[in-house]
């Protein structure tokens, strides 16, 4: 029973990425298209940390957090960027 709640989880989380991604694609302005990406990056660390959980492997945690690290300071970058204009 463990087993199948865990694969629901993934499931779960990975539609939430195609669903994301689909509004990254088709989202109408840049904000909003920028938006998606955060979503995005926000629920594949999530998965990240099911994973690691699911994998008993402490290191994904970490991995987890640079990840988020990383992509908090590119949306800020964009925020930016798209703030300012060229």
């Amino acid at each position: 029973m463990a087993g199948m709640s865990k694969i629901f989880y993934l499931v779960f989380i990975g539609a939430g990425i195609v669903l994301c991604f689909i509004r990254m694609i088709k989202g109408q302005t840049a904000a909003d298209r920028t938006m998606a990406l955060d979503t995005v990056t926000t629920v594949t660390t999530a998965l990240i940390v099911v994973l690691a959980f699911m994998l008993k492997r402490a290191i994904y945690l970490d991995v987890a957090l640079v990840y988020a690290l990383l992509m908090f300071i590119g949306s800020v970058v964009i925020a930016r960027f798209l703030e300012r204009g060229l």
